[in-house]
Formats: structure tokens, C-alpha cells, sequence
């Protein structure tokens, strides 16, 4: 090697006959030291083995940003003022050299640095008010997520932009929806497949679309995110009909059994596609945010094992959300498997049961077959075309606000916030989109 160059300095490395550029990365403490590695202008990751390297040439030394981007208050332009509440997750993260993974560690400001378009859009408030991944979202943090919200909504914001890792993000969109009660200004969620510090990173087009639908005429919670592998434009969906569909994609998020609320482009046109969604208004947001954390999401397989019904009550379980195959099936006529037994017995201790399908499209129905009716006879509650992440939050945010168990039924039963959806939008073909 000629030199020693420091991290984040732009190099060239010859190793034989051929050349490669990029930025020097700290390599993880975790991993072989014998090895160096780049970021090429490509945004992907090589490693190369520091044996085969004959030079390394630095072409530009790494001069750190100053930052001096200020969150503003208030604008005199006039500009509607949207906020950003990080929470973490991808959208927020760069890469953590002691695993090699990524960490969430940008703040919302951090954002706001890297993309300055925002602020000719809108007066910006920005509030990291937490740092987690979303596999590690529970229903304690959507609180406070939902106080936060109705904080900045009080204070003048005409709409908030949660940015939230994507793995539990339709969860946490469902939380949200049936928390704000009255909600008449667009609360958006977005959140980022490959961590801002990418090349190939798609947080800037979803975190733009995002404030373009926080200050849109509609009202309600929604998920932007991109509506295809380009960037192109990105899709806003209903916040509680919505599902995390890819582990990778970039468009991973699907409306599920209805049909995406909007389309929205980089330049701040919105195409509404669906011609039922609110209207901005002035109504009072009433925040709801009791949660019963003791339900619990069952998914039926072969050969299940019916005794995880007394696992669960014995547990004091107070809701089961059953996830049945087709239209809501469970094992019936083999009496060593049947889960009717149980499913009586938990009944008969005041749990409140509903039942929801794997499938991703369609509704359960209890009337079909009749070994359904066995199942729906014993006060299982059908949940029509409900997503089973939905209908576990529900469960939990009903019971959690409900004065006995027939108000719970009742408000199971009844479509609070569009979780339900209508037949003929059912049989229709989502993947257009």
C-alpha cells in the first residue's frame, strides 16, 4: 500500500489489474480485519482482501458537514407547518461498525440536513421521540408516538409525518388510526427499505411524498411509501388496511383488500384514487390511548397442538385473535386435534375471540361450510376482510376502552376506522398498483 487513508476518504484501490472507487468504511469489529472495505458511487458494498491490494491512491479526503440546519418554528412565508417525529428504524439508521448492520442513530434533524427540499415545501418542525428499531414497537411506544402526535397537532401543525422502521409500521399505523378519535388533519407514516446512508436508499422520495400528503385536503392516518421499484412515485395507504408485503422491495407495502388512498410524485401533485377518504376539518382529536396488552395472535397450521388455547388462559389472556386458514377454519372433526373444545372453554372465561384468515385478500365467512358454523356457534367473532395485524391491535385498543365484553363484541363488530371493507372492492384485483 502507498498510504494509510483515514475512514471516509475517497480512494482508488488497485488490486491486480483492476481499479476500484469508493469511500473507505470502517470495517466492523465483529468481522476479519484482513479485509478492507468500500462504498462505491454505486451505494453497494465491496470487500477486498488487504493481501491483494497493490495501492491505494486517495483521491478526496473527507471534509465533515457543518451542520447548521435548524428545525424553524414559524414562517413568515406563510408555509403550512408539518412535523416529523422519528422514532428510528432504517429510515433513521446508518451503518453500526461494531455488527456491520445498520443502527438507528440520525435524528429527525439529521433529515432535515440531508434533505433540504423539505423546507421549500413546508415549515418543518422536526423531534426525534425515540430511537428503536420497529421489531422492538410495542404498545407503550405507540402511545407515546400517539401524544406526540396530538401535541404537535394542537400546536399548530397541519399534519405530522412519523417516519418508523417498516417491519411493524402497519401495526403501529393501525394504533394510531383507532387512538385519534375525530382526527381532521393527515397524519402520514413513512419509513425507509435500505438506510439513508445508501446510494440506492429510497427514504428521500418517501419522506418528500410524505410531507406533500401531510399538508394534502385529506384526513386521516395513512402509510406513503414507494408505489414501485423507480422513483417514480410513492402510494399513500389507509391506515388500517394496509400490509408490509416484500422483506426488500422498495414498494413492500400494499393496500390489502381495498385500493390505495392516493398517488403522490416528487413534484407535490396528489391523484386521490379512492373518492371516500376525509376531508381536512377543525374537529377536537380525542386521544384514546388505553391498550389491554394481553392478547395474543394464534395462527392455525397442521397438526397445532390445541392445548396453546390453555396456555394462554392460563396466562390470563383477556382477547385471541385467531388466524384460521381460507374463510376461518380451524381443526374441527378429529377429536385429538379439535380446537372447539377449547376455543368453548375460553370463551366460557369471559375471552373475547375473533377470526381472521391467513390468506392476504379476501374475508372470512362463517356461513360456507359446516364445520365454519361449528366454530362461529361458540361465539367466535368473524371478522370479515380485516388484515390479522389489525384486528390484533383493535383487540387490544377495544378491550382496553370498552366498559364489558358485549360493548367489545359490539365494537369489534363495527367498522370504527375502515378496517372493514366492502364486498365488491374485495373481489377486485390490488396488484395493478
Amino acid at each position: 500500500m502507498d498510504s494509510e487513508p483515514n475512514v471516509r476518504d475517497k480512494v482508488e484501490v488497485v488490486c491486480g489489474k483492476k481499479k476500484y472507487v469508493g469511500f473507505l468504511m470502517q470495517r466492523p469489529e465483529l468481522e476479519d480485519g484482513g479485509y478492507l472495505t468500500l462504498k462505491l458511487e454505486s451505494g453497494y458494498n465491496i470487500g477486498l482482501k488487504k493481501s491483494d491490494v497493490s495501492s491505494i491512491t486517495v483521491l478526496e479526503l473527507f471534509k465533515p458537514a457543518a451542520k447548521n440546519i435548524k428545525s424553524p418554528v414559524s414562517d413568515s412565508s406563510g408555509k403550512p407547518v408539518v412535523s416529523i417525529l422519528s422514532t428510528g428504524g432504517t429510515i433513521a439508521s446508518k451503518i453500526d461498525y461494531h455488527s456491520g448492520g445498520v443502527s438507528a442513530s440520525f435524528t429527525a434533524d439529521d433529515l432535515l440536513e440531508a434533505m433540504p427540499e423539505l423546507g421549500d415545501i413546508a415549515c418543518v418542525r422536526a423531534k426525534s421521540i425515540m430511537n428503536v428499531m420497529s421489531e422492538d414497537m410495542n404498545p407503550k411506544l405507540w402511545v407515546k408516538i400517539g401524544e406526540s402526535v396530538v401535541s404537535e397537532l394542537n400546536s399548530g401543525a397541519e399534519g405530522v409525518v412519523v417516519t418508523h422502521g417498516t417491519d411493524t409500521m402497519h401495526y403501529s399505523s393501525a394504533a394510531l388510526s383507532f387512538m385519534l378519535e375525530g382526527l381532521s388533519k393527515p397524519v402520514v407514516f413513512t419509513g425507509a427499505q435500505r438506510s439513508t446512508d445508501r446510494g440506492s436508499a429510497d427514504s428521500f422520495l418517501n419522506l418528500l411524498c410524505s410531507a406533500y400528503m401531510a399538508k394534502s385536503q385529506f384526513a386521516g392516518v395513512f402509510l406513503v411509501m414507494h408505489g414501485g421499484m423507480s422513483d417514480n412515485f410513492c402510494l399513500a395507504h389507509w391506515g388500517t388496511k394496509v400490509r408490509k408485503m416484500h422483506t426488500t422491495r422498495r414498494d413492500a407495502f400494499q393496500s390489502i383488500n381495498i385500493t390505495p388512498s392516493a398517488k403522490i410524485y416528487s413534484d407535490g401533485k396528489i391523484e386521490g384514487i379512492r373518492g371516500d377518504l376525509p376531508s381536512r376539518g377543525d374537529s377536537k382529536i380525542v386521544l384514546k390511548p388505553v391498550f389491554e396488552e394481553k392478547v395474543v395472535l394464534v395462527r392455525v397450521y397442521p397438526g397445532m397442538d390445541p392445548g396453546i388455547f390453555d396456555y394462554y388462559l392460563d396466562k390470563g389472556v383477556k382477547g385471541i385473535v385467531i388466524e384460521g386458514t381460507a374463510l376461518g377454519h380451524v381443526p374441527t372433526k378429529i377429536a385429538e386435534t379439535s380446537v372447539i373444545p377449547k376455543i368453548e372453554r375460553v370463551i366460557s372465561e369471559g375471552v373475547l375471540v375473533g377470526m381472521t384468515t391467513q390468506c392476504i385478500y379476501g374475508t372470512v365467512n362463517p356461513h360456507v361450510y359446516t364445520n365454519l358454523r361449528e366454530v362461529s356457534s361458540r361465539g367466535v367473532i368473524y371478522l370479515g376482510d380485516m388484515t390479522s395485524e389489525t384486528a390484533y391491535v383493535k383487540m387490544m385498543w377495544v378491550l382496553g376502552n370498552s366498559k364489558n365484553l358485549t360493548e367489545a363484541k359490539n365494537l369489534m363488530s363495527s367498522n370504527l376506522r375502515g378496517e372493514y371493507g366492502s364486498k365488491s372492492l374485495i373481489e377486485e384485483d390490488f396488484t395493478l398498483f
